[in-house]
């Protein structure tokens, strides 16, 4: 049951550092260092998002718009973190 929880545990690792790949990414492409129009960029970006779209959609139909500010990834990072924290704490009543 422990090893089950490790599993989780990496797949949330995983699934965080996508996501702070992708924030990172999309600060370098506003700020234009990055540039969309290359296709090895554009592939990236577009894997990251097809990824990443199925756990923001729902938190930004709960989010209220904020202007162009997307909130999404940071409620799905306290999300995953809280998680996390949740199954560290289980694990051990299982041992």
């Amino acid at each position: 049951m422990v090893s089950l929880f490790q599993i989780l545990l990496m797949i949330l690792g995983i699934v965080k550092f996508v996501m702070i790949v992708q924030i990172i990414m999309s600060w370098l492409i506003n700020f234009q260092v990055l540039n969309l129009r290359q296709p090895l960029v554009y592939q990236i970006w577009e894997g990251l998002s097809r990824l990443l779209e199925p756990v923001y959609r729902p938190i930004r139909k709960i989010l209220p718009p904020m202007g162009g500010l997307d909130l999404a990834p940071l409620v799905a990072f306290i999300a995953i973190y809280a998680i996390e924290i949740i199954i560290r704490n289980n694990a051990y009543a299982f041992m």
